[in-house]
């Protein structure tokens, strides 16, 4: 089974930066992409930035300009870091990785999930 764990976010003030890491690991094989996804209150999970293997990267228009998204592939890591915070950036921030790995039967692809770390933007 593959598991991400979640790291950085907390409480961070306007203006300023959060950065979160996300380490997967079980038997994987070949990762296609990874990626953060965040969840508001009341609103639906979306897309925040995700990262290739050709390195091409997608964003939220909210957060264009102001993001940095980095992947390790030796050590499965992910990394976000999001600049000039906004209140509406408030969410729980999601790991999510698009890997082959052995399922304890076969090997298959796969779309899995962190856990979930907590961001809250407020003074």
């Amino acid at each position: 089974q593959v598991q991400l764990v979640e790291s950085g976010g907390g409480l961070v003030q306007p203006g300023g930066s959060v950065r979160l890491s996300c380490e997967a690991s079980g038997s994987i094989i070949s990762t296609y992409g990874m990626g953060w996804y965040r969840q508001a209150p009341g609103k639906q999970r979306e897309l925040v930035a995700s990262i290739i293997n050709s390195g091409t990267t997608k964003a939220a228009d909210s957060v264009k300009g102001r993001f940095a998204i980095s992947r390790d592939d030796a050590k499965n890591t992910v990394a976000l870091q999001i600049d000039r915070l906004k209140p509406e950036d408030t969410a729980v921030y999601y790991c999510n990785a698009d890997v082959e790995a052995y399922t304890g039967s076969t090997y298959a692809r796969g779309d899995y999930w962190g856990q979930g770390t907590q961001v809250t933007v407020s003074s």
